[in-house]
């Protein structure tokens, strides 16, 4: 036997296996990598959302001025007080009542109020929005102050009327 030594008669061992899967280790890292990633993410997706309510509510309204001046113009004066929810008098056509009847975009219910007196509005009314946000939705409306204008504070954080005649 030559050129045969002594080690290539012995039994190989198997080659050892990694067992599959993940480590525990590899997993957390992957964890906080993800955490990571929706910290970042989750500023930038509330600041979109906001601003994605600010300005459907600023739709909204015109949209909803548009129809009140479209019903004064043929009828001679603006419709009757309506509550909260409830599509005022005459506005079935020009108003898109399922929109007006559900809750807006900044969390309040749409009501028309018609004093009798020379004043009429569009209101948004048990709003849950913050005050810097009404206040965002002011300057894009009129002026940005919810103390003078078109569009005003009515009661403080929860109730704000947009003018249509004052």
């Amino acid at each position: 036997m030559t050129g045969l030594t002594m080690r290539s008669f012995l039994p190989c061992a198997p080659p050892r296996r990694r067992n599959a899967g993940f480590s525990i280790i590899e997993i957390m890292i992957v964890v906080v990598i993800i955490s990571l990633i929706a910290l970042l993410a989750l500023p930038a997706f509330n600041r979109i959302r906001r601003a994605a309510q600010t300005k459907r509510f600023v739709n909204d309204v015109r949209v909803f001025a548009q129809a009140f001046e479209g019903y004064a113009t043929m009828n001679g004066s603006f419709p009757p007080n309506a509550t909260s929810g409830v599509v005022p008098i005459g506005m079935n056509s020009d108003l898109r009542p399922s929109v007006w009847r559900a809750t807006n975009s900044i969390g309040g219910l749409w009501n028309w109020d018609n004093d009798g007196m020379g004043r009429a509005g569009i209101v948004a009314a048990q709003v849950t929005a913050p005050l810097s946000q009404m206040v965002e939705i002011d300057a894009l409306i009129d002026d940005g102050d919810l103390t003078a204008g078109l569009f005003q504070e009515v009661i403080p954080g929860t109730r704000y009327i947009y003018f249509m005649k004052q």
